[in-house]
């Protein structure tokens, strides 16, 4: 395997790895039910919070650098799988996976749209837009 992908902001990482494993299926797909199974443990499926070995499973999940340029939309909506997997009952009403740091947007040269969680930071569209990427809220 290549160099992994340096990340900076774990939850724009999340949203990365949405689109290349749920959406484009170009690294294995999670499944926490199985992951549990296998790793023998047990969660709440009905908790609105993130389950500890999912979010664990995530940070060291690496993510190849030649991977980067087949990055060219993130949409990040509370139905996206990559969540439901991490908290399994989270509605979409808190801010357990906003992105605040988009400097990993550098890593991506063929990121042309961004639609985000709503956080309110105008100023983070405003440096998105900057650098030639359609951003708004979702």
């Amino acid at each position: 395997m290549s160099q992994p992908i340096p990340f900076v902001d774990a939850k724009f990482k999340l949203a990365v790895v949405q689109e290349l494993m749920y959406n484009q299926g170009l690294l294995p797909r999670f499944d926490l039910r199985e992951y549990a199974a296998e790793q023998g443990f047990t969660y709440d499926d009905g908790s609105f919070e993130a389950v500890p070995e999912a979010l664990a499973y995530f940070a060291a999940l690496e993510v190849p650098v030649e991977l980067a340029e087949k990055v060219t939309e993130i949409y990040m909506d509370g139905g996206n799988e990559i969540y439901l997997e991490i908290a399994p009952g989270w509605d979409g009403e808190d801010g357990l996976f906003d992105v605040h740091e988009f400097a990993d947007v550098r890593h991506f040269p063929n990121l042309k749209s961004m639609t985000l969680l709503y956080t309110g930071n105008e100023e983070a569209l405003t440096a998105l837009r900057a650098q030639g990427i359609e951003a708004d809220w979702l």
